[in-house]
């Protein structure tokens, strides 16, 4: 007798969460979609990521590059070089809206690009909805939480009431010669069920970025300990070198020394103060990188340096792939192709709901016609 209510409260509270949250899952599903290959479509689409590497050509140091773009940009303040890796240009972030690209081989301007782009206007949306950021990060955190519940109450109502093979054709196949009425309800229900720990994956990985409390309640579970003791805070001092002698030797070190994967692929930023640490970035390999900071005064790393990858205990290792389990870039272009099609069907149900939702509001609303004219 008690499964009956709760059975109804689940097809209440997907009803009306699903109304509530169907706007916001359509567009992260959207826009999912398109960010899952933003990469690739940037490498066919802008031509400026490339540079041809010379018969005996080799990567200039930071310094180089830096001169250049000094050169040529005076007004501006330079921030950091990326180097993408062989035959790619390399880009400085600057105290602008635009990023310049340089060809690491020669140091010779390529191009410089507008930030504010395709992908950054939909990379917006799917952040925080357009709106300002505060608010519209809440929105986006409240709405995936909301379609984390979702997931379960849906998960609910598909489960067969037995094995019959009538209810197990219901559950895991789609009708595709039946009314448009049965194809939209399959469409919910069956490829709502396919894409179910795939949609959890993303929902829960966006949780982790969206609410600290998620993110140390999943570190929490996975066996970290959140109450770790603070670091205390170090005191640099300043340096007597150059600090582009010093970001060379800090490029160079990483390549030779540190870098475990793609040691071509480096960032490594200017500082500002003589005494603020040199920041490198290394080890990007399918969406997970390694942080450096390097003190100025002796080129030695600080406390606050990142640990490899295998060094790192499973909860901290589950922290740091998070963001390439949300993109689905643990695999290259396997694991995102079906991100692609996931993050589609996420964006489709909201829709495919709301159409069975109508069709049974009308079907009670003929039926109580009927009863009317009976009457």
């Amino acid at each position: 007798m008690l499964l009956k209510p709760l059975k109804k409260l689940n097809a209440w509270l997907h009803l009306w969460l699903g109304l509530v949250s169907g706007i916001i899952v359509i567009i992260l599903g959207i826009t999912g979609c398109i960010l899952v290959f933003e990469q690739e479509i940037r490498s066919i689409s802008s031509p400026w990521l490339h540079a041809e590497k010379p018969a005996k050509g080799a990567y200039l140091p930071p310094s180089v590059l830096y001169k250049a773009v000094q050169k040529a940009l005076p007004e501006k303040e330079i921030r950091s070089v990326w180097y993408h890796g062989d035959q790619r240009t390399a880009h400085f972030s600057l105290n602008s809206d635009s990023m310049v690209y340089v060809n690491p081989y020669t140091a010779e301007i390529v191009a410089m690009v507008d930030h504010e782009d395709f992908f950054h206007f939909i990379d917006e949306g799917h952040r925080h909805l357009w709106l300002p950021d505060k608010i519209g990060k809440a929105i986006t955190g409240w709405g995936t939480f909301i379609f984390f519940i979702l997931l379960i109450t849906g998960l609910i109502l598909w489960w067969p009431k037995n094995l019959k093979k009538s209810n197990v054709d219901k559950s895991f196949k789609i009708k595709w010669r039946a009314k448009f009425k049965r194809v939209n309800y399959d469409l919910h229900n069956v490829l709502g069920f396919y894409s179910l720990i795939l949609a959890l994956l993303m929902a829960v990985t966006a949780l982790i970025m969206s609410f600290s409390w998620f993110n140390k309640g999943i570190y929490w579970l996975t066996g970290g300990n959140s109450n770790q003791p603070k670091q205390a805070d170090e005191v640099f001092e300043p340096s007597k070198t150059p600090m582009l002698q010093s970001v060379d030797e800090v490029w160079r070190r990483v390549q030779q020394e540190i870098a475990v994967d793609n040691k071509d692929q480096i960032i490594v930023s200017f500082p500002d103060h003589e005494d603020d640490p040199i920041y490198a970035c290394t080890d990007m390999v399918n969406g997970h990188w390694r942080d450096l900071y390097f003190k100025q005064s002796d080129l030695s790393l600080t406390n606050s340096t990142g640990k490899r990858m295998a060094e790192l205990p499973f909860a901290d290792k589950v922290r740091k792939m998070n963001y390439t389990l949300h993109v689905g870039a643990f695999a290259g272009l396997f694991s995102k192709s079906i991100y692609f099609l996931v993050s589609l069907i996420c964006a489709s149900l909201p829709i495919t709901g709301f159409y069975i939702c109508w069709g049974k509001k009308k079907k009670t609303k003929k039926k109580s016609q009927k009863l009317k004219l009976a009457a």
